[in-house]
């Protein structure tokens, strides 16, 4: 089935080259040039991605962005005009799977698409749930499932890569570089302090007092583990 993306961006010449070039990569588009436009095509459409840029008219990026993860998970990938840390950092803290700043060139905007999705949509199904467990944690792999001392808990597509890989790997150290590679790929540039802020956000959905973790342990100038 075609990729559904919309694409919420004011700079109408922006916006209708980035869906040309996607159309004609086989993707699906819808767009919207401002905010409140965007989150309501965002609530009815229930794309599959969602480009969103940082200035908008209306409704900003942060404000649609902190809206649309009251209630979904689907991947966002901010656009952003500006190359500033803390834009990047409060993206990602408000729920953003990535983040591209202008200029681009429209084969990254691919790229990062593409590379987004295969984290958020499996492509292998399996035949019997695959379910890890561990300190009243219980993650169900094949059906994409979070349990978290009995109730349902909504983890983000890098939250849940995250999670799963620290729980597979408990009670190993697992270097920062490591978790970037496995999480992030080659084709997302991301540094040491995007992993640590989503660290923070994934603390913050499992553990009952984040600001004394037990679950996910950081081990200093190293990396973090999932606690024995």
């Amino acid at each position: 089935m075609p990729v559904n993306v919309l694409i919420i961006e004011d700079e109408k010449a922006i916006a209708e080259g980035l869906a040309y070039a996607l159309r004609k990569d086989d993707f699906q588009v819808e767009m919207a040039l401002d905010g409140n436009t965007g989150l309501d095509l965002a609530r009815r459409s229930h794309p599959d991605i969602i480009l969103l840029d940082l200035m908008l008219p209306g409704l900003s990026g942060w404000e649609v962005c902190r809206a649309i993860r009251r209630t979904s998970s689907v991947p966002i990938i901010m656009i952003t005009a500006r190359a500033d840390e803390m834009d990047r950092v409060l993206g990602l803290e408000l729920g953003a799977d990535d983040y591209i700043v202008k200029p681009f060139s429209r084969r990254e905007v691919t790229a990062r698409i593409r590379a987004v999705l295969r984290r958020a949509y499996p492509s292998s199904v399996q035949e019997t749930d695959e379910i890890l467990k561990s300190d009243g944690i219980e993650m169900n792999i094949s059906r994409h499932e979070l349990m978290v001392d009995g109730a349902a808990v909504s983890l983000t597509p890098k939250e849940w890569d995250l999670l799963q890989i620290l729980l597979r790997n408990k009670g190993r150290v697992l270097t920062r570089d490591l978790l970037l590679d496995r999480v992030w790929g080659d084709d997302s540039f991301m540094d040491r302090g995007t992993l640590d802020v989503h660290i923070r956000w994934l603390r913050q959905k499992i553990e009952a007092d984040p600001g004394t973790p037990r679950r996910i342990l950081t081990v200093r100038g190293v990396g973090y583990k999932f606690s024995d």
